[in-house]
């Protein structure tokens, strides 16, 4: 299984990424980052603003195996904390942002 920490395009998402001093990562962002970036750990995430937005990360996360997710970016926080029973039926946790808000 693997964890997702979004914010990818900024430096807290490293930052909490060699905290957690695991393998299986990924990093995701809903800016807009360069296709060069984009691999099997660097994923392009659905927009917080997209009234799916729970739905599309869901279908995310059991498409990618993730069962952990740190979300970096209030607006994301807010969205996937208003939907955590929704996660926690299919084993996947949100993360407290503990500090790590952007």
């Amino acid at each position: 299984m693997y964890s997702l920490i979004t914010g990818a395009a900024t430096s807290m998402a490293y930052k909490v990424k060699n905290s957690l001093k695991k393998e299986n990562i990924i990093l995701g962002d809903y800016a807009e980052l360069p296709t060069t970036m984009l691999s099997k750990t660097m994923i392009q995430l659905p927009n917080p603003a997209s009234l799916s937005y729970a739905h599309e990360m869901l279908a995310l996360c059991l498409d990618k195996e993730i069962d952990h997710i740190f979300p970096l970016k209030e607006e994301e926080q807010s969205q996937l904390n208003s939907a955590k029973q929704l996660f926690v039926e299919y084993g996947i946790s949100i993360m407290p942002a503990s500090g790590h808000e952007l």
